[in-house]
């Protein structure tokens, strides 16, 4: 059975095989956790992105880590907060399952995820812990090679809502 847990950590220092960047859809860098896995993987990581040619909202790309204790690193673009009227909650829940599939072609054993859209993109992790952890744990009897989802919280906030999400699902 898949083990499934929040921390409260910086992604860019955990060595699992595969982090999760919460990405901009050009994938060149930005702000927040996006901004920090481009930082701790070095250059390379930005000339691994520039030939992708960017990733549309919902969606997943993959490239290596760089120097980043993760191998990988698995690049989706989450939706843009507008109130719930636009589609966010499937998107969101798409970026989830499109990174453990991804994950799953590379065998990835241990992935952690940040809180995908909840930072500049105003998603709010009370709405948005809900739709990660059930939308891993719906995905997870798909994949083979899994041991292990981390959701890496920012905040001890953020951790109390991804537990109390993670409770449901026992």
């Amino acid at each position: 059975m898949t083990e499934l847990k929040a921390i409260a950590a910086d992604i860019t220092t955990l060595g699992v095989d595969a982090i999760v960047n919460a990405a901009n859809e050009t994938l060149l860098g930005g702000g927040g956790v996006d901004g920090a896995i481009h930082r701790a993987a070095g250059p390379r990581l930005l000339e691994a992105c520039r030939p992708l040619g960017g990733c549309p909202t919902g969606e997943a790309r993959i490239t290596p880590g760089f120097d980043l204790p993760a191998r990988w690193v698995i690049h989706t673009v989450g939706p843009v907060w507008r109130g719930g009227r636009a589609d966010e909650p499937a998107l969101l829940a798409d970026c989830y399952r499109h990174a453990l599939r991804l994950s799953d072609l590379y065998q990835v054993s241990e992935i952690a995820f940040p809180g995908i859209s909840t930072g500049v993109y105003g998603y709010p992790p009370e709405l948005a812990a809900p739709i990660a952890v059930s939308t891993v744990a719906e995905t997870l009897p798909n994949l083979r090679s899994m041991a292990r989802v981390v959701f890496c919280c920012f905040s001890d906030r953020d951790l109390a809502i991804y537990e109390e999400a993670l409770a449901t699902i026992d």
